[in-house]
C-alpha cells in the first residue's frame, strides 16, 4: 500500500504541471487587451498599461510568465488582481462558503441517491422503482437553474419555509436547499448507477453464497452487496466533488450567495486572469486530491483489490 501511494503521488505531479500550464495558457495567450475598460471610457495611458505589463509579467514569454507564477503560488502566493485586491483573501472569503455548499450536495447525493438505488436495485420492475426512475430522469431532463428557481419560488416566496435568498453568514441550514439544486443531476445519476450495480450483483455467485450460509439479509445487503455495488458510485462522489465546487456558478447566482462560483464568473466577467487562474488551479487540487482518495478507498470497500 506505501508503495501505490508514493507512485500515486508522483503520478499527481505531471499532472499539475500539465493541467496547471494549460489553465494559465488558455487564461492568458487569449489574443484581447486585458486592460481594456479599466481606465472608464477612456484608454488606458500608456505609462499605466507598462507599469502593469512588468508587474504582470506580461512582456516575457508565456512559458516563463507560467513558471514565475507557478513559483509565487507554490510559496503560497496567488497575487493580485488589476485592481490590487489579494487573490488569496478574495479565496479564503469565497471559499469556505462553496465548501460547505459543495459537501451538502454531495451527502445529499450520497445518502438519497445510494438509498433509492439500493430499493430500487432489491425490488425492481415495481411502484418504487418505476417512481425512482420517472423522478431520477425528470431530474436529468430540467436545468439546474430551473430547479433552483422552482424551489426558491415555492419554498421561499409562497411557503416561507425558507428564505429566497442566502445571507452572508450561509450557515448549514441556509445551505440545505442550494446544496439540493446544486446535487440534484448527479443525485439522480447515483440512484441510478447504484440501482444498475445492485441489479447486476444481487445474483452474484459471493451473494448466493452468503445467503446459504444463512447470514441475515442486513449484513448480506450491506456487507456483501453494498460494498461490491458501491465501487463505481464511489468513482462519481469523489470526483464529483471538485466539479460541484466549479460548477456551482448558476446556483450561487440564483440564491446570491458569495462562493468561488461568483468570483470565477466576475473573473471571467472583468477578465481577471490572476483571479481565475488562482481559482481553477485551486479546483485542479482538489479534483486531483478526491481522486487520490477515491483510489485509496477501493481496498477498503473490496477486499480483491490489492495494490502491492
Amino acid at each position: 500500500m506505501g508503495r501505490y501511494i508514493l507512485r500515486r503521488f508522483l503520478q499527481l505531479i505531471p499532472v499539475f504541471f500539465g493541467t496547471t500550464f494549460i489553465i494559465y495558457t488558455l487564461v492568458w495567450a487569449i489574443p484581447t487587451d486585458p486592460f481594456a475598460g479599466k481606465c472608464g471610457q477612456r484608454p488606458c495611458p500608456a505609462s499605466y498599461i507598462e507599469v502593469m505589463r512588468a508587474k504582470f509579467n506580461l512582456g516575457d514569454p508565456l512559458i516563463v510568465q507560467y513558471f514565475k507564477y507557478l513559483g509565487r503560488l507554490l510559496t503560497g502566493d496567488f497575487g493580485e488582481t488589476f485592481a490590487g485586491l489579494s487573490v488569496g483573501k478574495l479565496i479564503s472569503t469565497a471559499y469556505p462558503v462553496t465548501v460547505r455548499l459543495a459537501l451538502i450536495a454531495v451527502l445529499i447525493e450520497a445518502v438519497i441517491g445510494i438509498g433509492a438505488g439500493v430499493l430500487t436495485g432489491l425490488r425492481n420492475k415495481g411502484f418504487l422503482d418505476n417512481l425512482v426512475l420517472v423522478s431520477t430522469l425528470f431530474l436529468i431532463s430540467l436545468p439546474v437553474f430551473v430547479t433552483g428557481f422552482v424551489l426558491q419560488i415555492v419554498l421561499g416566496v409562497q411557503w416561507h419555509l425558507i428564505s429566497p435568498t442566502v445571507s452572508r453568514a450561509a450557515t448549514f441550514g441556509e445551505l440545505i436547499v442550494p446544496g439540493f439544486v446544486l446535487g440534484s443531476l448527479s443525485m439522480a445519476y447515483v440512484a441510478r448507477l447504484t440501482r444498475t450495480s445492485i441489479a447486476e450483483n444481487r445474483h452474484a455467485d459471493f451473494v448466493r453464497t452468503a445467503i446459504a450460509k444463512g447470514q441475515p439479509t442486513k449484513r448480506v445487503v450491506g456487507i456483501h452487496l453494498l460494498r461490491n455495488s458501491v465501487i463505481p458510485v464511489l468513482t462519481l462522489l469523489g470526483t464529483d466533488l471538485g466539479a460541484l465546487m466549479g460548477g456551482a456558478i448558476v446556483t450561487e447566482g440564483v440564491f446570491n450567495i458569495n462562493g468561488i462560483g461568483g468570483q470565477i464568473f466576475r473573473g471571467i466577467q472583468d477578465k481577471e486572469g490572476v483571479l481565475v487562474t488562482g481559482i481553477v488551479t485551486l479546483l485542479v487540487l482538489v479534483y486531483l486530491l478526491a481522486s487520490l482518495l477515491v483510489d485509496l478507498l477501493y481496498a477498503v470497500l473490496d477486499p480483491r483489490i490489492r495494490y502491492d
